[in-house]
């Protein structure tokens, strides 16, 4: 495999699971970030993103992602959508919530303004509303 492909496969998969890593463990992102950075191997970032994914996500780490992802829409959003992502992470932050719901509701704003670049990435690709109740 060519160096450029090798690089391009690797870029694909980081482009692929970097939310869910985040919302994992925000020290993991940015490990897994420098790593890319330098020369490293295919197995080594999938090695690292496994382990991100294996760490139990914190408080932190969930609304930190939740944050950055709500960047794509907070620009063409309306009002009502605004509040609802205000209301959404205080109630997590209060335990009404659970994770579900905010990736839910990132979900929904994916699909309703057809944010490719976010329906490709693993947390979005890979939710499901399916036997899942709601708090």
């Amino acid at each position: 495999m060519s160096i450029i492909k090798h690089r391009h496969e690797m870029e694909l998969l980081w482009k692929a699971y970097k939310y869910e890593v985040m919302w994992h463990s925000q020290q993991s992102y940015n490990e897994i970030r420098e790593m890319l950075k330098g020369q490293c191997e295919y197995r080594d970032v999938e090695e690292a993103i496994d382990h991100a994914l294996s760490i139990q996500p914190s408080k932190g780490s969930v609304i930190n992602t939740f944050s950055h992802i709500w960047g794509y829409f907070k620009k063409f959003c309306s009002a009502s959508e605004k509040a609802l992502f205000k209301k959404l992470k205080a109630q997590y932050l209060l335990d009404r919530i659970d994770t579900h719901t905010l990736i839910f509701f990132i979900y929904c704003m994916t699909r309703y303004y057809d944010v490719t670049y976010l329906k490709e990435s693993t947390l979005i690709k890979n939710f499901s509303i399916a036997n899942k109740s709601f708090k």
